[in-house]
């Protein structure tokens, strides 16, 4: 079987050249015509001097070429190293020397601290009288093919380093997950730094399948267009973005309810009043939620639309991958809604550590398994229930409070647009939850009228003894709750 990504399609392109592979919004290609433009910039990469193990910092598109620049690198052996889309120049810069790049690949000029810089118009102009590279042999699965870096505002940045093996464990994990057919058409939206739209599109790689790149979710009439043009049968999404979708959209889903097989969610918690009306909206289509990391992948994989409706429930272990519930010591523990403990993994997707930082990497890496922060546990059925960050979770008098089941009652209450809950210290109480509150334009704040609404939805100790209005509730940019920055 196929030891990576490019292998796979480079096969794909032999036994189905004329297959759709790949779509943006303003070209396609086929599985042939795909390996001929990756073996094309492959050839442009050697003529220009990078070489196997090479490290390339590429400013992310949702373009077809963007992403046969980033399997050219990874067929001769160079190292890909994908920054978020209009990332700061100075940013930009502090991963180049991070990774020790050679060269830099932009949407714009700029001066980087590489031997090499190209805007990704002059590197097409030199790619086209290229000789196309033959490999030898395809990328083995050992060997480095990527690094992701963290880009958050505070603490230290890491580069989470992937092997080839990784990325093969990882599609794995998603076909399997999601019960993905050969003719599937996925559409994804998602940024393709991002480790989340990277995974499904090496998945249905993997596959042999249709991937629709999206530009952006505002777009919604391109959105719908993909879907009649293409025959979209699936799609990823983000929470944010599956927001933008329901709020431009209205009920125009529910047309496609007996088309699109499933959707799978994942990066950040979903808003509780969205997976309401997905639900509603597309009864017969499987909704996926993966929980995961950069650092071990889609491990656990949930379909939220079967029925039970589990609260916290993030489902079963995935395809190649081996959950286990520690203490704090990190001793594996037979775990319960009474005895939790932090959720850890082994298996084939997990990462080999950060790049040149062996003290993180010991501090969640050990003997192949990857250990969180999370606190979760197995119920009576093998699903996995998490309750969150080791940190969030607010302990109540010895009860164990989630603040997103908080978060997400409150969500239902008219008039509420987003919150978020922190732990607080009170003098006489101890620590009990807080609640920052965003509120919809024109509704009055009524901390009476919130905590009554919640106290008759919640058990006692679970509803927060203060409320405060806030103008915006502070997310990332695929709608994670900043908690520190409400702390």
């Amino acid at each position: 079987m196929y030891k990576s990504i490019v292998e796979a399609v480079f096969c794909h392109a032999k036994i189905q050249p004329q297959k759709l592979c790949l779509a943006d919004d303003n070209d396609t290609v086929t599985y042939g015509e795909y390996a001929d433009l990756i073996a094309k910039y492959a050839g442009c990469f050697v003529a220009q001097g990078i070489r196997k193990e090479d490290r390339v910092v590429v400013e992310a598109c949702q373009t077809i070429d963007y992403l046969a620049i980033e399997l050219a690198l990874q067929l001769i052996g160079a190292i890909f190293v994908p920054v978020e889309h209009n990332c700061a120049i100075e940013k930009m810069a502090s991963f180049a020397n991070r990774a020790e790049a050679k060269a830099v690949i932009a949407c714009r000029e700029d001066a980087f601290p590489v031997a090499l810089q190209y805007t990704f118009d002059q590197l097409k102009g030199l790619c086209e009288p290229a000789e196309a590279y033959i490999p030898e042999q395809f990328p083995v699965g050992d060997e480095i093919c990527e690094i992701l870096f963290s880009t958050g505002t505070t603490g230290k940045e890491k580069g989470i380093t992937i092997l080839h093996s990784n990325n093969i464990a990882l599609a794995g994990n998603v076909m399997h997950g999601v019960e993905m057919e050969k003719d599937n058409v996925e559409m994804i939206p998602s940024p393709m730094n991002h480790s989340h739209g990277l995974r499904r599109y090496y998945a249905n790689m993997f596959n042999g399948s249709t991937v629709i790149l999206l530009g952006s979710v505002m777009n919604i009439k391109k959105f719908f267009d993909n879907l009649d043009t293409y025959g979209v049968n699936s799609m990823d999404l983000v929470p944010s973005a599956l927001t933008v979708v329901l709020k431009l959209s209205k009920e125009k889903l529910a047309e496609y309810q007996d088309k699109i097989r499933y959707i799978q969610f994942g990066a950040a918690p979903m808003m509780e009043a969205d997976k309401i009306k997905i639900c509603q909206l597309l009864p017969r289509t499987r909704l996926y939620n993966f929980y995961g990391s950069t650092e071990s992948g889609c491990i656990c994989i949930y379909d939220f639309n079967r029925g039970d409706d589990k609260k916290h429930c993030i489902g079963k272990p995935a395809y190649n991958a081996e959950i286990i519930i520690v203490d704090d010591e990190r001793r594996e523990i037979v775990s319960s809604a009474e005895n939790t403990g932090l959720l850890a993994s082994r298996g084939g997707m997990n990462m080999p550590g950060y790049w040149q930082d062996e003290e993180e990497t010991a501090k969640v890496l050990i003997d192949g398994i990857v250990y969180s922060n999370d606190v979760a546990y197995f119920d009576e059925d093998g699903d996995i229930i998490l309750l969150g960050r080791k940190g969030d979770v607010i302990n109540v008098g010895g009860n164990k409070v989630s603040p997103e089941e908080i978060e997400n009652v409150c969500k239902t209450m008219p008039g509420v647009e987003d919150c978020g809950v922190v732990p607080f210290e009170d003098a006489t109480r101890g620590i009990v939850p807080k609640i920052f509150v965003q509120l919809s334009k024109g509704t009055e704040f009524d901390a009476i009228a919130i905590r009554s609404y919640l106290a008759s939805k919640l058990e006692p100790y679970k509803v927060p003894v203060y409320i405060e209005q806030i103008d915006l509730i502070p997310r990332s940019y695929n709608g994670k709750l900043l908690r520190k920055e409400l702390k």
